[in-house]
C-alpha cells in the first residue's frame, strides 16, 4: 500500500488562512489554466482519504469534484450526509487501521488529504511520497501544513519544477533507509 500527498502551501507553510479559507490560493495568476499536475497525480491513485475538516470544505464546492472513491476519516461522523451516500465512505480509527480498512476495498494507492490527517500519517511514518507546491505568499498565521511531530524523518527530493512565475513544486519520497526519528545525515 502506498500513501501519497499532493498539497499546496504558502511560503510560510500554511494550507489555509486563520479563517480556514483558501481564497489566497486561488488568487494566484494562472494564465495557462494548468492544473499543475493534479490530474496526473490523481490518475495514479485508487482513492482519496481526507479528514473531516477537508471533507466539509469540499462540500462547499457545490459540485462533487471526485470520480474516485473517497473515504472520510472521522470519529464524529457516522454516515455520509444525504446525497453523498454513493460518493463517500466514513472510516475511523488510527492511521494503520484506516489503511487496513481501505485496503480491504481493493485500493492500493491512496491520496491522503488534510493537514491534521497528513500529520497523523507522518507521525506513524505511513506517508511514502509528497508533492508540495509552494506559493509566494506569506499568510502569517493559519492552519499549518504539518502539525507537531514527536519524531523527525528524512525525505529525498526527487524533483523540483517551476510551474509559472509564482509556484514551485517539489516531490519528496520517504527515505526508508533512515528509520523514523532520524533527522541527521
Amino acid at each position: 500500500m502506498r500513501a501519497s500527498v499532493f498539497i499546496a502551501c504558502s511560503l510560510d507553510g500554511y494550507i489555509a488562512d486563520p479563517n480556514n479559507d483558501l481564497q489566497w490560493l486561488i488568487s494566484i495568476p494562472n494564465a495557462s489554466g494548468s492544473d499543475f499536475g493534479y490530474k496526473e497525480f490523481v490518475n495514479g491513485v485508487d482513492c482519496l482519504l481526507m479528514g473531516r475538516n477537508t471533507f466539509e470544505f469540499v462540500l462547499g464546492f457545490g459540485q462533487w469534484p471526485y470520480e474516485k472513491p473517497v473515504f472520510v476519516a472521522s470519529s464524529s461522523l457516522t454516515a455520509p450526509p444525504a446525497g453523498y451516500e454513493d460518493k463517500v465512505s466514513i472510516v475511523s480509527g488510527a492511521p494503520k487501521e484506516l489503511l487496513a480498512a481501505i485496503e480491504k476495498t481493493g485500493c492500493r494507492n491512496i491520496y491522503v488529504d488534510g493537514g491534521a490527517l497528513i500529520t497523523c500519517f507522518l507521525e506513524d511514518d505511513l506517508i511514502d511520497d509528497m508533492i508540495i507546491t509552494r506559493t509566494p505568499q506569506l499568510l502569517g498565521a493559519g492552519y499549518p501544513l504539518f502539525g507537531a511531530l514527536s519524531r523527525g524523518s528524512i525525505w529525498k527530493k526527487t524533483s523540483t519544477r517551476e510551474l509559472n512565475d509564482y509556484l514551485v513544486q517539489t516531490r519528496y519520497e520517504r527515505d526508508r533507509s533512515r528509520p523514523a526519528g532520524t533527522t541527521g545525515y
